[in-house]
């Protein structure tokens, strides 16, 4: 068995850069369970970065100045330029800037118990609150509010205050560990839980954290799930082979995309909206055009790859975590043969590779310029990604999704045959647009 194909030389794939490192201090209780980095996250608006570091802290830097302290640890003045941001947090449609405190501070959150899930939430407004009368309600949030959610062991969410480090909601529903949170991008405060109670959970933390719904359907436990970019759909995945779809204006379930031969822990969409992708303890990264329930792309972590009924095995390939770059055109992979794995989704071999034992999650940073990946024993550490000049196909791409939305073309394509469907998402679905142009596609 092998990492990569007989076609693929590993000597061959490029070294992502390193650039620096975070790391927990050992302590005498110190103990081999309860100390994982089950999460990281990156602020919307660049200016923090949270871990969980296990033993029920988490920590949470401005990331500026992570990236000075990586210049001057490596004496590297190009870490620096890494760093674009001037913390300030746009809204939807990026016609209005709130400049935020030029010094954030850093804090340590005492959460009570193991936190396995991490989500930072943004109240810039790009609709109205679904709440019909928030005079009574004792949070106000206004444009300059960052949140962070924690999910716990013991089923709890709490509500942090990013700038001040308070504590702001206790929520109390679920009824065993909290396995992943994530915020509506559309700045409503709507929050989504995944348990391994097996259930979804809909919160409104404009309305005082008002449970909205219970999203029910998973036989087992649920293990992660992920907005669209325009807050309509929910991709859900848990310890089952399907992947589930749901509505989030009516709460009810779409489709459930079926193709992974094992547990499916991880899933993110692309910044347009047009693809998703899932990682599958199957040894597989899937790429889907959801919308029409098809597989586009399939990046395997083991070769020959294993037949459905050996995927669960011990293969030491286990896909732990996947996301997907800003600018759509890259995703980052973690599994359990001590490999990241950076690919541009016009290749089915690595575009280059990390080395990383005991890798737990990834998240790219806010600019797709920085890979956080989070470990066994607490720690962080970080990459620059690798970069790459756009394709044709992708400038083509660009240009098509200025004029036409993804559910356009999936309407005008009803029209065609399905071969013709195919061939045409096989062209361009693989190429998302650049973020620049995403506001002028809705």
């Amino acid at each position: 068995m092998a990492s990569f194909p007989d076609t693929v030389n590993e000597k061959d794939l490029g070294q992502a850069k390193f650039i620096g490192e975070l790391l927990v201090p050992t302590a005498p209780f110190d103990q081999k369970s309860g100390r994982e980095a089950w999460s990281v996250a990156f602020s919307p608006n660049g200016s923090y970065f949270a871990w969980s570091q296990g033993h029920r802290i988490v920590r949470l830097i401005p990331w500026t100045k992570c990236l000075k302290s990586f210049s001057m640890n490596h004496g590297d003045e190009e870490t620096v330029a890494l760093n674009p941001w001037n913390l300030s947090r746009h809204n939807s449609d990026r016609s209005q800037t709130i400049t935020v405190d030029d010094d954030p501070r850093e804090h340590t959150l005492d959460c009570g118990d193991i936190v396995w899930s991490l989500a930072f939430g943004s109240s810039v407004p790009e609709k109205e609150s679904r709440c019909v009368n928030i005079e009574w309600h004792h949070f106000k949030f206004g444009q300059n509010h960052l949140l962070l959610a924690t999910g716990l062991n013991n089923g709890r969410i709490k509500i942090w205050d990013v700038y001040t480090g308070k504590l702001l909601l206790n929520l109390m529903d679920h009824t065993d560990v909290v396995r992943d949170l994530t915020f509506a991008p559309d700045g409503s405060l709507m929050l989504v839980s995944a348990s391994r109670d097996k259930s979804l959970r809909v919160w409104d933390l404009k309305d005082d954290g008002n449970m909205v719904k219970v999203l029910r359907g998973h036989q087992n436990w649920v293990y992660s799930s992920a907005f669209s970019p325009d807050s309509s759909i929910l991709c859900s995945v848990g310890a089952g082979k399907a992947v589930f779809l749901w509505n989030m204006d009516k709460y009810t379930l779409i489709q459930k995309l079926e193709g992974h031969h094992n547990d499916v822990v991880s899933c993110e969409f692309s910044p347009d909206g047009a693809l998703l992708a899932t990682a599958s303890y199957d040894t597989r990264v899937i790429v889907w055009d959801h919308h029409n329930a098809t597989i586009l792309l399939e990046l395997g972590h083991l070769f020959p790859p294993p037949s459905p009924i050996f995927a669960g095995g011990a293969n030491d390939r286990w896909v732990r975590s996947v996301s997907f770059s800003p600018d759509g055109r890259h995703i980052a992979s973690i599994t359990d043969d001590r490999l990241i794995r950076f690919w541009s989704i016009e290749e089915k071999a690595p575009q280059a590779i990390a080395f990383l034992s005991n890798g737990l999650c990834c998240s790219f940073s806010t600019d797709g310029k920085v890979l956080a990946a989070g470990t066994r024993d607490g720690s962080v550490h970080f990459w620059e990604c690798p970069r790459s000049i756009a394709s044709l196909q992708h400038v083509c791409r660009m240009a098509l999704r200025r004029i036409m939305t993804t559910q356009q073309m999936g309407k005008r394509d009803t029209h065609t045959t399905r071969a013709t469907h195919s061939r045409l998402w096989k062209r361009y679905a693989l190429f998302p647009m650049d973020p620049s142009v995403r506001s002028k596609t809705r």
